[in-house]
């Protein structure tokens, strides 16, 4: 699947013996997720050595719906609305805190929910339960995880960053210390230690310290288009008090830590508002600290490239015509390992100060040099302006592979173009390894 960057079976096998040998593979009990998932992690060590480090988590489903009358459904759930077939799958990307470039997939959790399940209503006391007997466990759970992979692999410092469904009291109590950072969206209005005011209305009655321009990523979810926003921020030390549900556990009464409150000023007509309130453990004394920390938090949206790459803009993960829950499981998790190479060229597509031994292996990168002067135009604006090797190079070949004409005029090459350079390439490499036998 790393050789044809994607997942129909069809597609990527050149024959039927191939195709039989997928299927086999991806139907073989023998083949364990939990070593797939390993291996992604190994990968990630690999990558991190003396980096401060964001390990950004988030949850996404996997719906399997409009497969529901072939697929066998014991080995399934149900997602998000309680009907659908499918599975859940919560990664944690690894990305370098300075640069925001990824460097591979920390983490990685893989689960279905029971449809018989109780719901909210029914459960009664599901509040009071430990957080380990909840779903919400995953948060702690990818933490724990990443910080063994990133911890082995020589990382200076990790800043765990969640949206708001992160933001957990037995998160703050039990994740931070001298190696871990916590930096998530607040979901909640918290009561504050020896203030009458909760959170909200304190922060509301501190002074405005500064603004910044920020480019705000377009989702189609919430029907947003790409636009300029300026925000205004405040800043200040807060004194969380602990939850009431949580009294009687082993939790400390309150955690100390530091609040921005970043809310955007002249919004668009028809435009929802950008306010964003941030708990984090990093201190936050002065402005150019809380711009950091927004810089940070910005960084999130890299998370949602993955899921979009792995489900709609390249691998089509939910078209799959596998049949059995786990093998699509295991399909999964070789997906991701794709979506995180192709989020790579993306990135790198511009940075030559990254190497392409990140995404290409070394005969891959000496196949590339052999390639290169064949998709070189005449001209020098048909050059490959980048050093030879870095992964901003590679990515240019790829890019020309795909179909990108190569001016530095044009748009550069989105994932749809490198997809399609990197099918063609691997179909190339393949040849290419053939004759140096």
């Amino acid at each position: 699947m790393n050789h044809h960057q994607s997942v129909s079976i069809r597609q990527i096998s050149q024959g039927r013996a191939e195709q039989v040998g997928y299927y086999r593979f991806l139907e073989n009990e023998n083949v364990s997720i939990s070593e797939l998932v390993k291996s992604l992690s190994d990968h990630c060590q690999q990558q991190v050595e003396e980096r401060h480090i964001l390990a950004i988590s988030d949850t996404s489903e996997i719906n399997l719906q409009s497969h529901s009358g072939r697929i066998k459904t014991d080995e399934l759930g149900v997602v998000g609305n309680d009907r659908d077939v499918g599975f859940f799958i919560h990664p944690t990307l690894a990305l370098d805190a300075e640069t925001g470039f990824p460097l591979g997939l920390s983490a990685l959790q893989l689960w279905t929910r029971n449809p018989n399940r109780p719901t909210v209503k029914d459960r009664g006391g599901y509040n009071n339960l430990p957080i380990e007997e909840k779903e919400s466990f995953k948060w702690l759970a990818s933490a724990e995880r990443s910080q063994h992979c990133l911890k082995t692999g020589g990382a200076s410092l990790i800043t765990h960053i969640g949206d708001r469904e992160s933001d957990l009291y037995e998160e703050w109590a039990t994740v931070p210390d001298a190696f871990n950072h916590v930096l998530v969206r607040v979901r909640q209005d918290r009561r504050l230690l020896g203030q009458s005011r909760s959170l909200y209305a304190y922060l509301q009655r501190q002074p405005w310290r500064g603004f910044t321009r920020i480019t705000l990523e377009p989702d189609a979810r919430q029907q947003r288009i790409v636009r300029e926003v300026t925000l205004m921020i405040r800043y200040t030390p807060v004194n969380i008090q602990r939850p009431e549900h949580l009294q009687d556990l082993d939790y400390p009464p309150s955690i100390q830590l530091y609040a921005i409150d970043a809310k955007e000023l002249g919004t668009p007509t028809g435009e929802e508002p950008i306010h964003w309130r941030l708990l984090t453990t990093h201190p936050v004394k002065s402005l150019e600290q809380a711009l950091q920390i927004l810089e940070w938090y910005k960084f999130r949206w890299k998370v949602e490239r993955l899921f979009a790459q792995l489900k709609k803009t390249g691998l089509d993960l939910e078209s799959t015509q596998l049949e059995s829950g786990e093998a699509i499981q295991r399909l999964t998790v070789l997906a991701l390992s794709v979506a995180v190479r192709v989020l790579q060229m993306v990135e790198g597509r511009d940075k030559p100060q990254w190497s392409a031994a990140v995404t290409f292996t070394d005969e891959q990168q000496e196949c590339l040099q052999q390639l290169a002067p064949t998709v070189e135009g005449k001209t020098k604006k048909q050059q490959n302006p980048y050093p030879m090797k870095s992964l901003a190079w590679a990515t240019w070949i790829i890019a020309r592979l795909g179909g990108w004409k190569g001016y530095q005029s044009q748009r550069p090459p989105d994932s749809a173009t490198l997809t399609h350079g990197l099918k063609r390439f691997e179909s190339m490499f393949a040849m290419w390894e053939i004759t140096q036998k």
